[in-house]
């Protein structure tokens, strides 16, 4: 095999080495808690867990609470090396959020960073200065955990053996030695200053020598209090097992987060399990379980609650909103915290349906409540629990149909929990997060199917009482069969009862499924905003591009400024919000309605596409966070400039003679009079579609409709008395540009018609005193594919060259190049990878004119 080869065979698999170490750790780490489990009864670790003391809690609290504060310190003295000057608050919010998610989710990089880009995006940092706050950070824990283990394993050494694999005395030493060696050959490369260095690309700011001691420094301190919070859990353990107990859990740790299971849940556990097997294993497992609510999901409930009361607090204070930016950050974050909170409370109710039930408490809710309600309370509350983790998603997207769906669910969840073995543990904790999230309710603004269809009194009352009404004959029919547990499974002819179980399970089942697939789905945009009517005079007044006429086509919808004086055209088409064009009138208002429709379209799920950019909308699009793409380049002819003088006119200056020897004339109708010829124009019209085998398009042009063509003005090419061709004309206001929209001609028209059209109207425009005239757009022109280029414009290029036989793109660039224009770019602005190219099918469909078409369906309703 060739050298090439085994280069190119390497690249494809180089991620297997890493997923293997994974898979190995994992699998290690669960063998090693089943081996425990095999020897250990539930009631002894529920026993243990119950034993552990109030003050051991309390110092595990305490030393929580510590931990904490020490891991706030990371990025304070990350923003000092990268020369920063954030305050600690700040920087202790994005540390605190930071670190709850990654340590609950796991993927540090992905969870955490997400959080800290958000924070310190709002603060002023671009993206490469968080990535070297999270950079530092990193080394700084790494470095604090790498010097402890090794300090322990250098001072403390003893066996510990793990998924069968023992680490001798000897051989720790030796380790922690070379470890240790290696941190002081580091601290030694240091500068005296902070310094930037390039690796792979990437510039990354390397700390002082006293920087990186703090650093190590600091992480050493956060790692032994939160050690520490786990060793004051486990009672009767002596001080002097402490080294030996810091180095498991430092392998404990490193396994955890090299694993990427959410959490390191399992993995942390049975790596702590494995190195610690001369502690009482009960006694151990029921300490991990504390500790793992304790120091991660406590600290999770708060960061939330601090969440929720900054996010209710801003949206019931507008004014205080608009200074304080600390709540503007809490806003960005508050869905993935609640997302995480809720999946930890789906996560409680899916354990507890796996754990036996408390005998004396199950027997006092069977006193009370029948048996077959507290089995299927305990079916139920499984199902929330799933469900739950699934709405999370929804929660993390701002869906107001996740929001309603997920509080109901934990208040019946709660119910549920209480029902079927008075879980009020559970039921405590699922209310905690429903009424963190009702205060919070405002954060989740994007309408789906859910909320804007489903929720409405009929609605509720019909599936209520048809639901009623079913468990109800149910349960009338079946009052004399006995329950027991196994009527689930019984089958025969005369098994009534137990299809009837059967049958209310799977068709719950088949509700819930196909009600979360349906009601969260993005809610249909009724447009029925009070600024999105029709521009008024004074907007278009102001328009200084002659396209601004397609607001007068019948098919779009508007958005206006607050002041009239620009608005802008767009549609929706599927999930894609498609704007027309640069906004129209008043440029200094083109920004906040480009922010106002983004934010339209984001609380409907879609996506926004700007169609035809212009330069001057670019550096607004850009703002907008949206990808551009080269469309075509636009024609613009100087009527200053224009001439039929010289060798280049030749051409127009013979369709012109050749023409008018065949009997053509040239005439502008005015808007008043095109009624009166509106029956000779149609003709015209019907028989070029029927010549060219096409319909009628949409959106981006205008189509023949008497309440359109009525609008303006109409230029004319007569032959011994019959229309033959005609022009729509528009013209600016101001009297600037001027173009056409539909130029058709019959068949019988001569030959070089549209040459002897265009050419009249130059010349007219010229003479009206017109600056510009628009031949409008010439798509896929001007892209250049390159090596490098995006896959974008390298298949616009090759449509360009190749693709005459589906559009002729070539021979309409080099038709209106014989007019001499100069030509401008236009551009689309769009979403990024997939969804660009969804949206870019949901643009044709909607300019294709036919009966899926947005645009179509609006102009018939309008009829």
């Amino acid at each position: 095999m060739s050298s090439l080869a085994l280069t190119g065979a390497a690249s494809r698999h180089r991620h297997l080495p890493g997923f293997a170490l994974l898979l190995l750790v994992a699998v290690l780490a669960f063998v090693a808690l089943d081996h425990a489990f095999t020897e250990i009864h539930w009631h002894d670790v529920r026993a243990a867990f119950h034993a552990i003391p109030p003050a051991a809690i309390a110092a595990c609290a305490l030393l929580t609470g510590l931990s904490y504060l020490a891991l706030t310190l990371y990025d304070h003295l990350a923003l000092r090396i990268i020369g920063s000057t954030i305050g600690w608050r700040t920087a202790a919010l994005a540390s605190f959020c930071s670190y709850t998610l990654s340590h609950n989710l796991g993927l540090a990089i992905v969870t955490g960073g997400s959080a800290r880009l958000r924070i310190y995006g709002a603060a002023g940092l671009g993206p490469g200065d968080v990535a070297r706050i999270i950079a530092s950070a990193s080394f700084a824990f790494w470095g604090g955990v790498f010097t402890l283990a090794a300090l322990a394993m250098t001072l403390h050494p003893t066996a510990i053996a793990l998924g069968g694999v023992t680490f001798d005395p000897a051989a720790q030493r030796i380790a922690g030695t070379t470890l240790l060696a290696a941190a002081i050959l580091l601290l030694a490369a240091l500068g005296p200053a902070a310094r930037p260095i390039t690796l792979f690309g990437w510039t990354l700011t390397l700390p002082s020598r006293s920087q990186a001691l703090a650093q190590i420094g600091i992480a050493c301190i956060d790692l032994a209090f939160a050690s520490a919070a786990l060793f004051v859990l486990v009672p009767h353990l002596s001080p002097a097992l402490y080294p030996v107990f810091f180095l498991g859990y430092a392998l404990a740790i490193i396994a955890a987060l090299i694993s990427h299971v959410p959490g390191g849940i399992g993995i942390f556990e049975g790596v702590m399990v494995a190195t610690l097997p001369h502690v009482d294993q009960p006694v151990l497992i029921a300490a991990l379980i504390a500790y793992r609510i304790l120091y991660y999901l406590v600290p999770l409930f708060v960061a939330v609650i601090l969440i929720a009361a900054h996010e209710g607090h801003a949206w019931r204070r507008p004014v205080l909103r608009a200074v304080n930016g600390a709540q503007t950050l809490t806003r960005a974050i508050a869905p993935t915290m609640f997302a995480t909170l809720v999946a930890v409370g789906g996560t409680i109710l899916l354990i507890s349906g796996s754990l036996p039930a408390v005998p004396d408490r199950l027997h006092a809710v069977a006193g009370i409540i029948p048996m077959p309600f507290v089995e299927a309370s305990h079916l139920a509350a499984s199902m929330i629990g799933a469900v739950l983790i699934l709405l999370a998603s929804g929660l993390y997207r701002r869906l107001d149909g996740a929001f309603w769906m997920t509080r109901l669910l934990l208040v019946a969840g709660a119910l549920f929990s209480l029902a079927k073995g008075l879980d009020y543990e559970e039921a405590i904790i699922l209310l905690v997060i429903a009424a963190l999230l009702q205060w919070s309710h405002a954060a989740f603004y994007r309408r789906t199917s859910l909320t804007s269809a489903i929720l409405t009194p009929g609605w509720i009352a019909t599936l209520g009482v048809a639901i009623g009404l079913s468990i109800w004959i149910g349960f009338i029919a079946y009052r004399h069969v006995d329950y027991q547990s196994d009527l689930w499974w019984q089958f025969g002819r005369h098994q009534d009862a137990s299809r009837f179980l059967r049958g209310a399970l799977a068709a719950g089942v088949v509700m819930v499924g196909a009600a979360i697939m349906g009601l969260l789905r993005p809610a249909a945009d009724r447009g029925d905003d009070p600024s999105c009517g029709p521009p008024g005079d004074a907007a278009l007044a102001l328009a200084c591009r002659t396209d601004a006429c397609l607001a007068l086509t019948g098919d779009k919808r508007f958005l206006t400024s607050p002041s009239g004086r620009a608005f802008l055209m767009y549609q929706v088409q599927g999930h894609s919000w498609i704007v027309m064009g640069d906004p129209v009138g008043d440029p200094a208002e083109w920004g906040d309605l480009l922010w106002r429709m983004r934010e339209r379209a984001d609380a409907a799920q879609g996506r926004l596409l700007l169609y035809q950019l212009s330069l001057a909308s670019l550096p607004l699009a850009v703002d907008l966070g949206l990808s551009i793409v080269k469309y075509g380049e636009e024609a613009r002819i100087d009527l200053d400039a224009f001439t039929l003088d010289g060798s280049q006119a030749r051409p127009l200056r013979h369709a012109l003679r050749r023409t008018a020897r065949d009997g053509a004339s040239f005439d502008i109708v005015p808007a008043a009079d095109v009624p009166t010829l509106l029956p000779q124009l149609r003709a015209v019209s019907d028989d070029w579609l029927k010549a060219k085998g096409a319909t009628e398009k949409s959106f981006s042009v205008g189509r023949f409709e008497d309440s359109y063509m009525t609008r303006f003005d109409c230029a004319v090419v007569r032959c011994h008395g019959a229309i033959v061709a005609f022009a729509n004309i528009w013209a600016t206001v101001d009297g600037q540009e001027l173009s056409v929209d539909l130029m058709r001609h019959s068949a019988v028209a001569p030959p070089g018609v549209m040459d002897f059209i265009f050419t009249s109207l130059l010349l007219w425009g010229q003479s009206q005193g017109y600056r510009w005239f628009t031949l409008g757009l010439a798509p896929l022109s001007g892209l250049e594919a390159r090596r490098l280029s995006p896959l974008w414009v390298k298949a616009g290029a090759f449509l360009y060259r190749h693709g005459d036989a589906f559009y002729g793109f070539g021979g309409l660039r080099a038709y209106k190049a014989k007019f001499a224009p100069i030509w401008e770019p236009r551009f689309i602005a769009g979403p990024q990878g997939l969804s660009l190219a969804r949206a870019m099918v949901d643009l044709q469909r909607l300019i294709g004119g036919g009966r899926g078409s947005m645009a179509t369906r609006m102009r018939e309703a309008g009829k």
